[in-house]
């Protein structure tokens, strides 16, 4: 009997069948309550402290913001692996706007509107130049940090207006900013995705491509649609940042950001060959992916062994897909 024979067997039995559909389809939740339990036996009580707690959240919502629009590409067929790059190039260019007219608002307007420039960009060369979007995004990516590089002179920009720090250095009722916007673009983000056409168009697209272009749909038009809203997504994660921070570094930030936010997707129970995923999936992959790497860093593992874990993460959890 094969595996996959087993599996459906156990799936029907009277007693096991209710629990293993339980965690086939709460998988998320239930790596995530597991991650919980092994951190704090490996890590100690210091993990469940109140400050690392909201440290670990605060810390996820860039990676978190920026994940939302990455899981839609990923149900759409696509990836894009310029999210960092692209981070840093219109972050470093609300911050010279901000400083050279000291309007807040219109820095914020800046750096998401040049955010979803960025993914137009990558939809464009995508649905018209015919591109695959793993050669389109590295090509983007490597375009946006070299730009950055070159206009910052290989240094950074920091921001000359005070006020721009409390977007996200402030808090409510203890919670940080950072982690009240991360949570809010989930639900609103997990409203178009499961309500509205475009967010349907967007899972018909991912599990079958011609079949959509049969059924009137738009399939260009879905495809640019869904990278210029993940670069707008990566807008707003670039004010984050740089608020954080008060600045943004060519030649760091932003560093890594496209490997955890797909990570993160494929984690929350996302399929790389598109069609199916969940918004709330990866909310949850984020906080696994998040605790993860506290983890590793209360027990004393060398930051640099972290980037090894999360790729054999990926590697597990793509290998787990293809055997459902």
């Amino acid at each position: 009997m094969s595996v996959q024979s087993r599996y459906q067997t156990i799936r029907r039995h009277p007693v096991a069948g209710p629990i293993v559909r339980f965690v086939a389809e709460n998988s998320a939740i239930v790596a995530l309550l597991a991650m919980v339990i092994i951190a704090t036996v490996l890590a100690g009580s210091s993990f469940l402290s109140e400050a690392n707690i909201i440290n670990i959240l605060r810390n996820d919502s860039i990676i978190g913001v920026i994940s939302l629009g990455m899981t839609l590409i990923i149900i759409s067929g696509g990836i894009d692996l310029s999210v960092g790059s692209a981070l840093v190039l219109v972050g470093a260019g609300g911050i010279w706007v901000l400083n050279m007219t000291h309007s807040i608002p219109l820095s914020l307007i800046t750096t998401v509107v040049g955010g979803l420039a960025m993914g137009s960009v990558n939809g464009t060369i995508i649905t018209r130049g015919r591109v695959t979007p793993f050669i389109a995004t590295l090509g983007t990516m490597a375009t946006c940090r070299s730009l950055a590089l070159y206009l910052l002179n290989g240094g950074g920009i920091s921001a000359n207006v005070q006020q721009y720090e409390i977007i996200s250095n402030g808090d409510l009722f203890g919670i940080s900013y950072p982690v009240i916007y991360f949570v809010i673009l989930t639900a609103l983000v997990y409203v178009f995705s499961q309500k509205t056409p475009l967010g349907r168009y967007i899972y018909a697209v991912g599990s079958n491509e011609k079949a959509s272009h049969l059924s009137a749909i738009n399939v260009n038009r879905v495809k640019l649609l869904t990278y210029a809203i993940s670069g707008a997504m990566v807008g707003v994660a670039a004010i984050i940042e740089t608020s954080r921070l008060n600045s943004v570094s060519a030649a760091s930030s932003g560093t890594g950001y496209e490997l955890d936010a797909i990570a993160a997707v494929i984690i929350g129970g996302t399929r790389m060959s598109g069609g199916k995923g969940s918004v709330i999936g990866t909310f949850f992959g984020v906080l696994i992916l998040g605790i993860l790497s506290n983890m590793l860093t209360l027990m004393g593992v060398s930051p640099f062994a972290t980037g090894t874990v999360k790729g054999i993460i990926i590697i597990v959890s793509v290998l787990v897909q293809r055997k459902e």
